[in-house]
């Protein structure tokens, strides 16, 4: 059986933790600093966690991950 192809957009743009959710960086945290508060910058370095359907979703182009 030959292997699975791995989603490289998806690859580049999500891990999947141990415990089997899928992480991703936020964003809109690039330009424009200046007009963002410090605490909506601050939460904008903290990764993300997808819901499950939408991680289920992730993890079918990643099926090495």
């Amino acid at each position: 059986m030959p292997k699975i192809k791995t989603n490289r957009a998806a690859a580049k743009r999500f891990r999947v933790t141990k415990g089997g959710k899928v992480k991703y960086k936020k964003g809109y945290s690039r330009h424009h600093a200046w007009a963002k508060n410090p605490g909506r910058k601050r939460k904008l370095r903290m990764p993300g966690i997808l819901k499950k359907t939408e991680g289920e979703t992730v993890k079918a182009l990643m099926p090495y991950a």
